[in-house]
């Protein structure tokens, strides 16, 4: 599978395919089958799908973390190779993409971005918004994918594309989870074997919150969230929020009339692990 590592050379080696549709899947590699569940649904709507494999520095507020973030790039190529005739991979150095400096330029979403990874990760989602903008205008693809698991992220983008009027839709995927119900995370490989055993308590958790919905308040929902995580000492509970599915604020009562999603961040041992469900 021929790896591009130049914006530019892969724009010119697909420029004889001027009137096809490409889908673009944007990902930080460490591929999972959530993924590629991503790269199979552009493949099915698209004549050419670019998978991009780039590990963002501006969207790290912890350069441990950007540090430890796992890097495996022959891995995902091998997952990616049942694609080949499909598929064109772009996995740049920092340079192709920052050529003059590893800065964000400044964006505006509002109350989208204060709230839950906005007020734990400061600047996060400027970085996301930074490197998307560069690569959907760099691009310009029919469409774009990415997975509700990074919910929070997905209204952003979903914004950014609007202020920018860029032509392009961006397809909302399910989340992909493993048979005992975590979310599929690159960051997953990192939990050590105990701490792993644990993480399906996240989506348990969730699952008991929405089984509560009309039974139980969300003032009452939250307060036994945050005990049950404070008798599970392994875990640490960065948020937990019923908020409306739009604009992303906290709501303290049901509202029947309107879209609603209940979102966790918990910290097991270094590792932050994030989900969400409709509510």
């Amino acid at each position: 599978m021929t790896v591009f590592k130049e914006q530019q050379l892969l724009k010119e080696h697909l420029d004889f395919q001027k009137d096809a549709n490409i889908g673009l899947v944007p990902t930080m590699g460490a591929l999972h089958a959530g993924h590629l569940a991503l790269v199979e649904q552009a493949i099915k709507e698209n004549d050419y799908v670019i998978v991009s494999i780039f590990v963002n520095p501006t969207q790290f507020d912890d350069q441990k973390d950007l540090n430890a973030y796992p890097k495996t790039l022959s891995d995902d190529l091998q997952k990616l190779s049942v694609f080949e005739d499909k598929v064109y991979v772009y996995a740049p150095e920092v340079k192709d993409l920052y050529p003059e400096k590893t800065a964000t330029e400044p964006y505006n979403f509002g109350l989208l971005e204060t709230t839950m990874e906005g007020a734990s990760r400061k600047g996060h989602f400027q970085g996301v918004a930074t490197i998307v903008f560069k690569l959907l205008s760099g691009f310009m693809p029919k469409r774009a994918y990415f997975g509700e698991k990074d919910y929070q992220q997905l209204s952003i983008i979903h914004a950014l594309v609007a202020q920018k009027k860029l032509p392009i839709t961006i397809v909302d995927c399910p989340i992909v989870r493993e048979k005992d119900g975590l979310a599929m995370s690159s960051r997953n490989t990192r939990l050590s074997k105990e701490h792993r055993d644990l993480a399906p308590l996240i989506y348990k958790t969730l699952q008991q919150v929405k089984a509560w919905k009309g039974q139980k308040d969300i003032p009452e929902i939250k307060q036994w969230v945050e005990e049950f995580f404070q008798k599970n000492a392994a875990f640490e509970l960065d948020y937990f929020c019923i908020a409306n599915a739009n604009s992303l604020q906290a709501a303290s009562t049901i509202q029947e009339s309107q879209k609603m999603r209940a979102f966790i961040a918990v910290k097991l041992g270094d590792i932050r692990l994030i989900d969400n469900v409709n509510f």
